[in-house]
């Protein structure tokens, strides 16, 4: 996780996805974080690693503020099947 954003207009995360995905980061809604292992840096979400890397490209901070994008990346996961996390 890069960082989050809780004064955007819905909450999520922002992940960069490093060696999964280089130069790529995407917007994680924080409703998919299942658990958080702050001892370990870990956090654990209701998706798996193909459906994250397979998300709409997050650009720029402007992009958290654009209503238009947050709906794609909300239909996105939205009409994806929930799962267990692992």
């Amino acid at each position: 996780m890069d960082r989050q954003a809780d004064d955007a207009p819905r909450r999520h995360l922002i992940v960069d996805m490093g060696v999964w995905a280089f130069g790529k980061s995407v917007l994680v809604p924080a409703g998919l974080v299942t658990h958080i292992d702050s001892e370990a840096q870990k956090i654990t979400v209701a998706s798996t690693r193909d459906t994250i890397k397979s998300a709409p490209s997050f650009r720029t901070d402007r992009e958290i503020l654009d209503a238009s994008y947050l709906d794609s990346v909300a239909a996105y996961y939205l009409g994806l099947p929930r799962r267990q996390a692992t």
